[in-house]
This record gives C-alpha cells, structure tokens and sequence, in this order.
C-alpha cells in the first residue's frame, strides 16, 4: 500500500535561502479550540506569520491582501520558493501575509510535535477545521488592526495547502474574496477520483516526455527484485547505486526511486523541466547498458555526480512526516493507491481496512474516511465551487 505522506509532496530538495528582507515576522495568540467551551479550548498558543508591506498600496486605497496559507511544513521554506505572491503583488499593491499551519513549525501547541501527539486528548485539536479557523481569525484580526476592512482577501495555496484555501473559501465566503489553490486534490476522497489517479498523472507525464524512458522504469522494479533475490543481492544494488549506506530492504532503493520520480513530475517547471532531465538521463546510456545502469543515469542527471547517493535525501522532515501521519489517521484520508500494470509503478493498492488497523494500533482511534466529504462536500463540490464563486481555481489534473 501506498504511504499517504508521500501523496502530498513537498519538495524536500527545496531549502530556506534568500528570504527577503522584506518580511516582518509576528505572532499571534491563537485559540485552541474554535468549536468547543470546555476550559481548555480557551487556551491559546503563539501561532506565527509573516508580513511584506513593500508592495500594499494601504488601507485607504483599498488595496488586497494576498494571504498563503501554511500546510504541513514549517513556513519556512513557502517564505523562499512560493514566487507567486511577491510576482504579483507589485501590480495589485497587495499586502502579502504568510501564515504558519498549527502544530507545525514555530506555531506548536504544547511545546513540540512530540508532546503535542503524545497526549490522546490534545491530538484532537489537529484538524483542517481548527486550522482554517485559525487563518480566519489571523486575517479578521490584521483586517482590524490594519483598518483594511475594505481590503479584499485572496488566499492561497498549494497541495494540501491548496485543499485548505479552497475549503476556507467555502466555509468564510464573508473573509476571502477568491481562492487559489494549485494542485489541491480535493475530490481524492470516498473514490470520487480513481485511486490510480495520482500514479497515473506521474506515468503520463513520463510517458509523454519519452516512450523508452517510460519504459525502461516500468521494467526496472523486477530488475531491482531479481538482484535483491540473490544472496548479495542488497549489497550488489548498493554498489550500483552507490547508496551511502548499505541497504537493509529492496523497498528502500524502490521508495528513492519511487520519490524522485514524483518529485520531478510534481515540480517539472520550467527552466529545469526534470522528468525531461530524468528521462535524458536514462535514455543518453549507451546502446547495450542494462536496465539498472539506465536507471542510476536517470539519477545522476537529476541529482548530479555525487560520491554517494543518500537514499534518506529525499525524506520528508521528522516533523511533517510526523504530524502528517496523525492527519492521514485521522481525516485527510485519501485513498491513493496503484493496481497491476495501470501505472510504471508496482502494485500498491490501497486498502481501507489494513490502513484503518494501522492508524488504530498508532493511535488508539480508527481514522474517519468519509468526514471530509461530509463536512466540506465531494461529489458535488466542483459544480458548487463554479456556481458560487469566480475566485476559486483548482489544478489537480494531468
């Protein structure tokens, strides 16, 4: 079965530099709990956010507010690589206004994500509705104290971050003009999408960049599991792939393999377009080289020419694959998943009631698959979205 923290993908080769001087760090006292009047949903914890005044053209202008909403990271790296705001701010005098995710980065209830999930009865604050709630009441709160109350506010997001601007959009239509999410798979929940869907937008955009390529990933899984079946077979695939540890189970050459191809595929953006650098790569090895050499090319292209290859590079920090883990266990159930032969992927169907197992045993509750669609709508959550706003856009297709 496919891991569900790999679904959402933020690129982990993304790193914090070149933050503009320009951004003004705040925090705000935040509620715990929107939805509650027990004593404890009156505690508050210091959420953070982040301010550019260098474009707003003021309050007395009428001027926007471009608010991103932070998703299952640290807002950090959004602060370095979420171009958009800062492009287009100049030409609408925006205020842009980054805000932090609870129980991630500097904005963690308890003191830390370890703390904060080790507790059964704090968990439950760790939710989608207590977050859009929190951007609700940070963006009301700056409207007020900035006297932009005429100041329209478009938010934005990406991936899960995408999902919780276009759910905000529908639940406080009276705070956000409009929404942009990209890539925010919104309907992959209760099978309105496939599960192969996902999988089969990475193939396609492989496919599409070159047949051969697209084929020679397809067939290198049973490479790697005929090598893997011999008695050196771990330590031969780590000398072939100079890995910088020694592997412990075929999976993890696969999971490495698996992520860099997502990854290019998610991010295959102009200049660099890497499945087109991924691809050159395993097509460029001479007339003769075997499926794995052709994959290591794949690699190198995109990575470089390295001493060694850390097959853990591309993980995802301890706290997004922690607190993500607890979201997917809960609510964000997606049921993502690949069958035989409908992807260049193997076999990884998604199963409810294995996955359910796994979250209760972790968690001590089973996970609700079907609360997303009821509490922000599924099937006819398109249809909705075109009827009651022209401010919202969702890209999650091929």
């Amino acid at each position: 079965m496919v891991s569900l923290r790999k679904t959402i993908l933020r690129d982990p080769k993304a790193s914090p530099q070149n933050v503009s001087n320009d951004f003004q760090t705040f925090y705000y006292s935040q509620t715990l709990d929107h939805f509650n009047y027990r004593p404890q949903s009156y505690k508050t914890f210091q959420q953070r956010y982040v301010i550019s005044f260098k474009y707003w053209g003021g309050a007395n202008s009428s001027s926007p507010i471009f608010a991103y909403f932070g998703a299952e990271a640290p807002l950090d790296l959004d602060l370095a690589g979420i171009g958009f705001l800062t492009e287009n701010a100049p030409q609408f005098k925006a205020l842009i206004v980054y805000i932090e995710h609870r129980y991630y980065g500097q904005s963690i209830p308890f003191g830390s994500m370890t703390n904060a999930l080790k507790k059964k009865g704090l968990r439950g604050y760790f939710n989608s509705a207590q977050a859009i709630a929190d951007y609700a009441e940070v963006l009301l709160y700056l409207k007020k104290k900035l006297s932009a109350e005429s100041s329209p506010v478009i938010v934005i997001g990406a991936s899960y971050g995408g999902m919780l601007a276009s759910w905000f959009r529908l639940k406080y239509p009276h705070v956000a003009l409009g929404a942009l999410a990209s890539s925010a798979p919104i309907l992959y929940f209760d099978d309105i999408t496939p599960q192969n869907g996902y999988f089969s937008i990475v193939t396609k955009d492989f496919e599409e960049a070159s047949k051969s390529c697209y084929e020679t990933i397809k067939q290198s899984w049973s490479a790697i599991d005929k090598v893997a079946a011999q008695s050196n077979g771990l330590s031969l695939l780590s000398k072939r792939f100079k890995t910088c540890r020694q592997l412990e189970r075929s999976s993890e050459l696969k999971s490495y393999l698996e992520t860099l191809y997502t990854n290019a595929a998610q991010y295959n953006q102009p200049p660099t377009y890497p499945v087109t650098v991924v691809c050159g790569g395993i097509d460029g090895a001479s007339n003769g080289t075997d499926i794995l050499r052709r994959i290591f090319m794949g690699v190198v292209a995109d990575l470089g020419n390295r001493s060694c290859y850390d097959i853990d590079v591309l993980n995802y920090p301890p706290e997004t694959i922690l607190g993500w883990s607890w979201q997917t266990c809960s609510e964000i159930v997606m049921p993502i998943g690949r069958g035989h032969n409908d992807t260049m992927f193997p076999a990884a169907p998604f199963d409810l009631n294995s996955f359910a197992k796994e979250c209760e045993e972790k968690y001590g509750v089973p996970p609700r698959p079907h609360w997303i669609t009821t509490y922000y709508g599924g099937h006819g959550t398109r249809e909705h979205i075109q009827q009651c706003s022209r401010g919202v856009y969702c890209q999650w297709i091929s």
